[in-house]
């Protein structure tokens, strides 16, 4: 297959739906239930309508498009991705997967004619936790486990209510939140990879078989605060001394342990934090993940004994507080082999890889056979106006996509 569309006329396409939200400094602010949001979906579901698809929200703003089949009319295979955008992002994180899932099934469409199982497109209501303090609204009423009683009694970063923001925007919560749509079969959804792998090692399309576990901790360190003049060094309870040594111990731990697991700590906060006084606390964060749930549960141990031996010499009280902890999620096996069925078939340059970031796929997987497709980012930048992917990375993984929906909804 040569490719089905031009890079240019994908990135025309994502450019158009950028303009909803668009900043002047080209990025995209698109919170959900806002303005913005809710022009973008009103747009998007034009925009399928006139390709002769039948478009229609479900009940909390997830927009779908639909491409009728004609033998297995209760089976359906889907795609798509999240329509909402953080704060002054890009335009290729989330609508990238919508707008090919569109571009894909308008080809499919024209090409072959109507499949054998339904193809759908969706264009997720929510994923980012910009605008509200959670996140995966839209694939978590897909799959039945939407937050409700978290999310009535949230407001925003001005206090509007999050019910308001929602009837305001003309949708409301599932009549039955725990449903589950039975003729979903299986899920596809093609991101930009938010890392620079693919783009390291020359390769256009990255075939995911896990997204990352993820465990977040907080650690406190209580020392004593007091003089820097007066203080001897063998007498202080230094917090930050602590944390630095816990610090490099668990950077050598993850470099010693090696892919695909990794550590960061990425805050650090001292306490009274002035020059001439020895640091009485110390906080910092800590993120691990790795692709399996043993490995990870096995160096989080490995790293919570290690702070607790350093607290203990250095005479210092700690509080490890772990607030996240997500399983490792494998991506099917079958879907997965489809995809990279075509991608062979069609002499694309495929990597067969993990994801690091969280997708609206790991909320799928549990529910539907699921996988991913990646396609390059320059410099691994994304959350940003300066994300980026070539037009002709971008139309190589609308073909990949392609291929797995003809793959997945037009064979026996």
């Amino acid at each position: 297959m040569n490719n089905a569309y031009s890079g240019k006329e994908v990135e025309d396409k994502l450019v158009w739906l950028g303009k909803f939200g668009g900043n002047p400094d080209g990025g995209v602010s698109r919170l959900l239930y806002s303005k913005e949001w809710v022009d973008a979906q009103n747009a998007l579901k034009k925009l399928l309508e006139e390709e002769g698809l039948a478009a229609q929200f479900d009940e909390v703003g997830n927009l779908f498009g639909r491409l009728e089949g004609t033998t297995f009319k209760d089976e359906t295979i889907l795609t798509g991705s999240h329509v909402d955008t953080v704060k002054n992002g890009g335009i290729y994180d989330g609508q990238y997967g919508i707008i090919a899932g569109f571009l894909a099934l308008k080809y499919l469409k024209d090409t072959y004619g109507p499949p054998l199982r339904n193809l759908e497109v969706v264009s997720m209501a929510e994923e980012e936790g910009s605008r509200f303090p959670f996140s995966f609204w839209g694939s978590k009423n897909i799959v039945g486990h939407p937050s409700v009683e978290e999310v009535k009694h949230m407001e925003d970063f001005d206090g509007i209510p999050f019910e308001e923001a929602m009837h305001k925007a003309g949708f409301d919560y599932k009549k039955d939140p725990q449903q589950v749509r039975q003729d979903l079969k299986a899920f596809v959804e093609l991101h930009v990879e938010q890392g620079n792998v693919l783009e390291k090692e020359g390769k256009s399309v990255g075939i995911v078989q896990h997204i990352v576990g993820q465990r977040r901790f907080t650690i406190t360190l209580d020392g004593e605060a007091n003089h820097a003049g007066t203080t001897p060094m063998g007498y202080r309870k230094d917090a930050m001394n602590a944390a630095s040594r816990m610090i490099c111990a668990i950077n050598d731990m993850a470099l010693e342990h090696g892919d695909p697991l990794v550590a960061t700590v990425g805050k650090l906060i001292l306490e009274p934090n002035t020059v001439n006084v020895v640091p009485g606390k110390a906080t910092f964060t800590l993120d691990i993940r790795h692709t399996h749930k043993d490995a990870l549960h096995q160096f989080t141990d490995e790293v919570t004994a290690k702070m607790n031996e350093v607290a203990s010499q250095l005479g210092v009280r700690i509080d490890i507080d772990m607030w996240m902890d997500a399983d490792p999620v494998p991506m099917d096996p079958n879907v997965v082999k489809a995809i990279q069925t075509q991608c062979e078939l069609n002499k694309l340059d495929y990597k067969m890889m993990h994801s690091g970031a969280g997708h609206d796929s790991q909320l799928m997987a549990p529910a539907m056979p699921t996988a991913m497709i990646f396609v390059p980012s320059r410099n691994g930048i994304s959350h940003s106006p300066h994300e980026y992917t070539k037009p002709e990375q971008l139309a190589v993984g609308v073909n990949a996509l392609i291929g797995a929906l003809y793959e997945l909804g037009y064979k026996e």
